[in-house]
């Protein structure tokens, strides 16, 4: 899938938290618009960034090239004024794009933060190109609070390929998880958003994640599962004799069933708790 790439200068890099990361989080950051992972089920493609936007999602990426020196001016801001600085990367795209291995934009972002750090800093992310940072994270994991959030929605790559193939295997984010976490660095597993996967799903991640965090298509969308409807989620789930896992109480199912594996304090579920202290 071929890709149009534009250079950009960003006027700002941190937007002040709105909808589900109000609770929490003060910032969302964004180094790049645009995805190349271009997941099927992603509510971005519903937002205002993609409907108004000709080329469709995962066609297109615009590499802010400036993030690293908007980062600094703008926690240099926010500490004059004695504001608290939670930030959430990514809301909108995933942070590690795989441009990100030359362009290096969080790369940067990482560097200004360890000499100017916020409070709190939680990656979210798909990508296991997030290890190739892991000396980073530990420094900057000693100036403030640092989670690593990797999304993990199945165990199951049939699972993968049919809502997310061009996404990075999943054996690949789960040895990532363990680097970051064997380096010390907290980390979180997100099943967002559940999809079908095996029995043995929960016990991927015994040893190496400090939490594990639970939304769906209806609960995690931001619409209250209206995006996720428009995209066709329903239709695919029935196709693909699905359906029974598209449902608005999953979450609860699969909370349930994972805590038969781990201690409760350890499961998350979307808009229960959206800041991990």
């Amino acid at each position: 899938m071929s890709i149009q790439i534009k250079e950009v200068l960003a006027k700002k890099i941190l937007t002040e938290a709105k909808g589900y990361l109000d609770v929490g989080f003060t910032h969302s950051l964004n180094p790049y618009s645009g995805c190349a992972f271009a997941c099927r089920y992603c509510y971005v493609r519903e937002m205002p960034i993609q409907r108004f936007k000709e080329i469709p999602w995962g066609e297109w990426l615009d590499i802010k090239l400036n993030a690293a020196e908007n980062v600094r001016n703008e926690i240099l801001a926010l500490r004059r004024k004695n504001k608290a600085i939670n930030i959430f990367m990514s809301s909108a795209t995933d942070p590690y794009q795989p441009i990100e291995r030359k362009a290096k934009i969080v790369r940067g972002i990482l560097e200004e933060m360890i000499k100017n750090p916020p409070d709190f800093l939680q990656i979210q992310t798909r990508s296991p190109l997030i290890t190739r940072d892991i000396e980073l994270l530990a420094k900057l994991n000693e100036k403030c609070k640092v989670l690593v959030s990797m999304t993990v929605e199945t165990d199951r790559e049939d699972i993968k390929r049919l809502f997310a193939p061009h996404a990075p295997g999943i054996k690949l984010r789960i040895k990532a998880l363990k680097e970051l976490h064997d380096a010390g660095i907290r980390t979180q597993a997100s099943i967002s958003p559940v999809l079908p996967f095996t029995p043995d799903f929960p016990k991927v991640f015994e040893g190496i994640v400090d939490h594990i965090w639970i939304d769906t298509l209806t609960i995690g969308d931001g619409a209250n599962g209206k995006r996720s409807e428009r995209l066709g989620m329903p239709e695919i789930f029935e196709e693909n004799g699905l359906a029974k896992w598209y449902r608005r109480d999953i979450h609860a199912a699969v909370e349930k069933y994972f805590k038969k594996v781990y201690p409760s304090e350890m499961i998350r579920v979307s808009k229960q708790e959206a800041f991990l202290k």
